[in-house]
């Protein structure tokens, strides 16, 4: 799988920054929050996982539901939304089984490819589970979104998806990336679509290619069905991650202006983000940026936007009284 460079941006962010602490505001807030963004697997299960490689001794071991509710139940989170982290399809049944036992996990965005003989008939066959969400496509496992949509069996079965009523993750973005999305959307207009990681995507050099990047987020904001995650936001800086959001409020501002605030949501790439900060630090840091901007802003970024992106259902208590 290919990783994010959690460098870029860095050096463009800017040289004078606020330097308050946030954890006064992040202890204030009762927002319950849906995490969009987490991963779950298990290293330890017969044949291992595909990702992450047992050299990446921050995050090999097992990232399940337990481990991840004891760390961010104290914190707010109500419950979750898991993302593939596999190519393999019996990892969709396992994950689907793993969040049937854990009431925290809402749904789960899976791995199928459009256009292959299989899809329509696993599409269907996972569908009937309310915990399934959609699928995610991008640049993961070597698939090229902007290549296979030109294969009109390939749309016919994203069109497949969203006549389901179910969503389709971006995965990595780059410019290359969100201009396939672009295609795919003008042709499938009423598809759901939810960009990840979008704050840490790389940003062409000035020029030609730069004003291309900006034009395409702007025609995809047009579409009411497109949503982003603000996730992978933190970035290293020579041997420190900085903790305090106005470091990241500049390329923070462009996307929120850009898609305003009913279609961002709140997305932690947990357990990937503990590459960086602890869950902890990573949700100050949003929060930090969020709250700011009025509780019934921040409610919709915490949860209401993920209910609207992903159409999951609640599962417990909790969620209920969201």
């Amino acid at each position: 799988m290919r990783r994010r460079n959690f460098l870029k941006l860095a050096a463009s962010a800017g040289a004078s920054w606020a330097t308050r602490p946030i954890h006064a505001a992040v202890s204030a807030s009762q927002i319950p929050i849906i995490d969009a963004h987490i991963h779950l697997f298990d290293p330890g299960r017969p044949g291992g996982v595909p990702w992450p490689e047992p050299s990446d001794t921050v995050i090999y071991k097992p990232a399940l539901p337990d481990r991840y509710a004891k760390i961010t139940a104290p914190l707010g989170v109500v419950g979750a939304i898991a993302i593939e982290a596999s190519p393999l399809l019996r990892d969709n049944d396992w994950v689907l089984e793993v969040a049937a036992r854990n009431p925290v996990i809402v749904g789960m965005v899976g791995d199928l490819i459009p256009g292959t003989p299989d899809y329509a008939k696993e599409l269907e066959r996972l569908h009937a589970n309310s915990l399934f969400l959609g699928i995610r496509y991008g640049n993961l496992w070597k698939r090229d979104l902007g290549v296979d949509s030109r294969n009109p069996d390939f749309i016919s079965d994203l069109k497949r998806l969203s006549g389901y009523g179910l969503e389709l993750d971006s995965a990595n973005p780059d410019d290359d990336l969100i201009r396939a999305i672009v295609g795919v959307s003008d042709k499938i207009p009423e598809l759901r679509i939810v960009i990840d990681h979008l704050p840490s995507a790389p940003i062409p050099p000035p020029g030609t290619a730069r004003n291309e990047y900006w034009s395409n987020l702007r025609h995809c904001a047009a579409n009411p069905n497109i949503f982003i995650k603000l996730s992978e936001i933190p970035v290293r800086v020579g041997q420190n991650v900085p903790k305090d959001p106005a470091y990241y409020r500049e390329r923070l501002d462009i996307i929120w202006n850009i898609f305003g605030e009913d279609r961002i949501l709140y997305g932690s790439d947990w357990p990937n983000s503990d590459h960086l900060a602890t869950y902890a630090d990573t949700l100050a840091l949003v929060r930090g940026y969020v709250l700011p901007k009025g509780n019934a802003v921040a409610q919709k970024f915490f949860w209401k936007n993920s209910m609207a992106a992903y159409k999951w259902r609640p599962r417990s208590a909790s969620q209920e009284n969201l």
